[in-house]
């Protein structure tokens, strides 16, 4: 497993929150804590963008997704809207998650609350080849749904 550094700062008014962490050795993600100043309620179908408290510093050549926690969509319905967010390399604001509460009570988030978890990722640049045709495959253009349920 390769491990690459990250700069990672918290504003002034998070500095109580914990830095994101990995919850075990085999995670994928570190989790993203509320730095919220009061408790946020969402009603069912409501959405909010949700400060992190931290700003970060990623190398070129990696990004970070925010991915929704699986725990708060499957118990509350909390999800988020543009699932997985992507933080680009030369992005230095603070990372905010737009979560959205797609169950049917309200859902409140606490200063300090696990809302979503970060992975980071290496990338590769596309270089376009314009071409005439494509080689074929034995799928060819069928999509959305054409093997079936």
């Amino acid at each position: 497993m390769s491990v690459v550094r990250v700069a990672i700062l918290q504003e002034p008014d998070a500095t109580d929150l914990p830095l994101p962490s990995y919850q075990t050795a085999g995670s994928a993600g570190v989790d993203l804590y509320a730095a919220v100043k009061e408790p946020l309620t969402l009603q069912p179908g409501e959405r909010a963008r949700v400060p992190t408290g931290i700003r970060i510093a990623l190398p070129l050549g990696y990004e970070a997704q925010v991915r929704p926690r699986s725990g708060l969509a499957w118990r509350h319905g909390i999800g988020m809207v543009n699932a997985p967010g992507t933080i680009d390399s030369d992005y230095r604001g603070e990372v905010q998650v737009i979560l959205i509460n797609l169950g049917q009570e309200p859902f409140t988030i606490q200063r300090g609350d696990r809302i979503a978890q970060l992975v980071v990722a290496p990338i590769v640049r596309v270089e376009w080849q314009l071409v005439e045709s494509l080689p074929p495959t034995e799928r060819g253009e069928g999509g959305f749904g054409h093997t079936g349920v």
